[in-house]
């Protein structure tokens, strides 16, 4: 992917990121933090975290650009533009991309990790955004959409032009998780199924079957960075801030590696088939209902 008009300067590195992400603050009244915080992972690659001032759950949000369309990856968790202006954000990045970049007719995708609110709050944003197309965050939508409904065990490709990701049906989180594999970056996108927090699981049978499908997935891919949608737990192993925390002056790091995903493993087979709270060193097996 390189030449004129196209992708170039390819970053695939296992490197810590090495960003220091917006956080919170003790006083959310005076919290000084941008309404979203924007990382350039690479030129053709951006990581955006939303303020936990505007709210607590200050989700990820990943922004990919391809030689013919970008793909925009959950949403966030305020749906009011004034108080979280995502569209701003990404038309201001999109801008950016195509002065570098430039070419005519280029789309903006919107997909989710999955259909909770707070990764799908801004979609409302870019309901009325030229050259846009906006695919619901429901299983039948979103399933759909990337070839799942008939057979949810495939790997489907998304192609954005000279960058084509795969994605994988992840149910147990949610019935309509799904996992994006970047092979520009390395990057696997895990939503809220993998992260460091607390692993909040609507199917344990589902999730346990999800877990082993990313562990294989993973060991035929280089992956550089595991990465999922939020940062709950604290430095200290197996203690997490507590729901409705605004400030984290103590997170670890955004990035995992596949190790964790055998760490979520080991977990599943410790607490075995009935579903149990259980804290471990970087997450907290989480079952609902």
């Amino acid at each position: 992917m390189s030449g004129a008009g196209e992708l170039g300067g390819r970053k695939f590195s296992a490197e810590p990121l090495g960003v220091a992400w917006i956080h919170g603050s003790p006083s959310a009244k005076h919290n000084t933090d941008p309404d979203l915080q924007v990382h350039w992972y690479d030129e053709h690659t951006v990581v955006l975290r939303q303020n936990k001032a505007i709210d607590y759950e200050a989700p990820f949000l990943y922004l990919l650009f391809g030689e013919r369309q970008a793909v925009l990856i959950d949403t966030g968790a305020t749906a009011s533009p004034d108080f979280f202006p995502v569209r701003r954000t990404v038309d201001d990045l999109v801008g950016t991309w195509l002065a570098r970049n430039p070419r005519d007719g280029y789309r903006l995708l919107v997909l989710h990790t999955h259909s909770h609110g707070d990764h799908v709050a801004g979609d409302g944003q870019f309901l009325d955004r030229p050259d846009t197309l906006v695919v619901g965050a429901d299983r039948h939508a979103a399933w759909a959409f990337l070839g799942f409904a008939e057979n949810p065990e495939t790997v489907r490709p998304l192609d954005l032009g000279g960058r084509v990701l795969e994605a994988l049906a992840t149910p147990g989180h949610d019935a309509a998780a799904i996992t994006f594999y970047d092979p520009w970056t390395g990057f696997l996108l895990t939503g809220d199924t993998v992260y460091r927090g607390r692993l909040y699981i609507e199917d344990w049978p589902a999730f346990s079957r999800t877990i082993d499908r990313l562990i294989a997935f993973a060991g035929r891919r280089p992956v550089t960075h595991v990465l999922g949608c939020h940062i709950e737990m604290t430095r200290r192993p197996g203690v997490d801030y507590p729901i409705r925390t605004t400030y984290q002056p103590e997170e670890p790091p955004l990035e995992m590696t596949p190790d964790h995903l055998h760490a979520v493993r080991a977990a599943l087979d410790e607490v075995g088939p009935e579903p149990a709270r259980r804290a471990f060193a970087d997450f907290i097996l989480w079952p609902k209902g």
